[in-house]
């Protein structure tokens, strides 16, 4: 079997950045506008759907479930759904490439109807646990085989009737929560989901938007308790995706680095649940300011002006992580230019991403000479003692890692390269082209790696 080419890619320092950009439309309420599309009775249109490959992924498993997909100019879809309970069983496995969002989701989608499917992917999904999503399944009667660890590939069978369940979830996870509301769909009564600490509610708000019965109560504390009624009809809805704010987090840190840059990202998304990093920037002191703010189908949206910022350490709240858990490897990028350390904690999460992604930023940052301690579920970084960069990235197959010291390299000392840029088109297809056109410095690293 052939191994797939590597393509190398080098980032240098360089002028100041300027203009203004639109970052792709939102990975996840793309993944979930396809998946409730395919659940309603009718046509839903998408207009700015991401087309990554993660999220492209998801659109041929809606299409070998039954629903037609049809593609159109400029990420415009229009989804033929077959209803709550309608799906088809694939005639091939369903294969997710490297979206862990797109496989736990669709896991918890087909789980509870009564058909058998075969779940793959690529070699970095296939070492990531699904576990967490297959436990409650399997409190609802579906029928699972795994490999050792509940990882891919795999296969279920749903249950001709499927159990209402009442789930807490145990750490904080979206994907979690949302694959039990989305096999909740198609079990009778009523499935409940307890979080002790909100996550992004993403899937709720499009389960409203799309007509179901949904109820949510906070208590004094904080945590958030989810009624969803199954079996409901669920109405096509005509939905706009957003900017996505994980990768308007690239750009922005980048302006806030590469001295004299002055930056505009356009549509970006602030949904509470995401914008996490924005937060813990203007604390670092960067200037953002939040212009043109709007909402548009139930989500704010802005336009996000970043100027070069003295940045200062900072210490991040273990309660933020799940507001910006995509986002630790590119705001250690950023604290690797802060005066001080800045300390981020409640990282276990990252030890299940699309690599160890903890170890992966600890080891990107040793690789380019800034001072770092990686914990189990800590990271602390200390600003520049002196030059940085120089180094190449292995990006253990994660686009984040990759985006995130191409970034580094544009303000480092010395050049910074990364060993595959091609995981970028994961989530931000275009990356290397739009940094450009601010003026970024990113040239591919001589002969692609075989």
């Amino acid at each position: 079997m052939t191994e797939p080419t590597m393509r190398p890619l080098t980032a240098r320092s360089g002028p100041a950045l300027s203009g203004r950009l639109a970052v792709p439309g939102d990975k996840s309420i793309s993944h979930r506008a396809l998946i409730f599309g395919a659940l309603s009775v009718g046509e839903t249109a998408i207009e700015g759907l991401l087309q990554s490959e993660d999220v492209l992924c998801t659109a041929a498993a809606m299409r070998a479930l039954g629903a037609t997909v049809v593609a159109g100019e400029g990420g415009a879809y229009k989804v033929h759904g077959v209803g709550v309970g309608g799906l088809l069983e694939p005639a091939t496995p369903l294969d997710f490439g490297n979206s862990g969002t797109g496989a736990r989701l669709v896991l918890g989608l087909v789980g509870t109807h009564p058909l058998a499917a075969m779940f793959v992917g690529d070699a970095s999904l296939s070492r990531r646990p699904m576990g967490r999503v297959l436990e409650p399944l399997r409190a609802m009667g579906t029928e699972v085989i795994a490999r050792d660890g509940d990882r891919l590939p795999l296969a279920v069978r749903g249950p001709k009737t499927a159990i209402p369940l009442e789930y807490r979830v145990p750490v904080p996870s979206a994907q979690v929560k949302s694959a039990v509301l989305l096999a909740g769909l198609n079990a009778p009564g009523v499935t409940t989901v307890i979080e002790p600490v909100a996550t992004r509610d993403h899937t709720e708000r499009m389960l409203e938007g799309f007509g179901a019965d949904l109820d949510i109560t906070v208590d004094g504390e904080g945590a958030r308790t989810i009624r969803l009624v199954g079996q409901p009809k669920l109405k096509p809805q005509p939905v706009t995706v957003p900017g996505d704010p994980s990768s308007a987090a690239f750009p922005i840190v980048a302006a806030l680095i590469v001295p004299g840059s002055d930056v505009v990202i356009e549509n970006v998304m602030l949904n509470e649940s995401r914008t996490g990093l924005f937060t813990t920037l203007v604390e670092m002191g960067a200037d953002l300011t939040f212009e043109n703010e709007r909402v548009s189908g139930g989500e704010t949206i802005a336009d996000i002006h970043v100027r070069h910022s003295k940045l200062k350490g900072v210490t991040v709240p273990p309660e933020r992580a799940p507001s910006m858990i995509d986002e630790y490897p590119v705001l250690s990028v950023a604290a690797a230019f802060a005066d001080g350390r800045t300390v981020m904690e409640g990282l276990a999460e990252l030890r299940v991403k699309e690599s160890d992604r903890l170890a992966a930023v600890a080891a990107g940052l040793a690789a380019n000479g800034i001072a770092h301690e990686e914990g189990t579920d800590f990271l602390v970084v200390t600003g520049r003692t002196g030059d940085i960069g120089g180094g190449t990235v292995t990006t253990h197959l994660d686009h984040r890692i990759a985006m995130s010291f191409l970034i580094l390299g544009l303000a480092a000392d010395r050049p910074v390269t990364v060993d595959d840029a091609g995981v970028i088109n994961t989530s931000f297809p275009g990356f290397a082209d739009l940094m450009a056109s601010l003026g970024g410095d990113l040239q591919p690293a001589g002969e692609a790696l075989q």
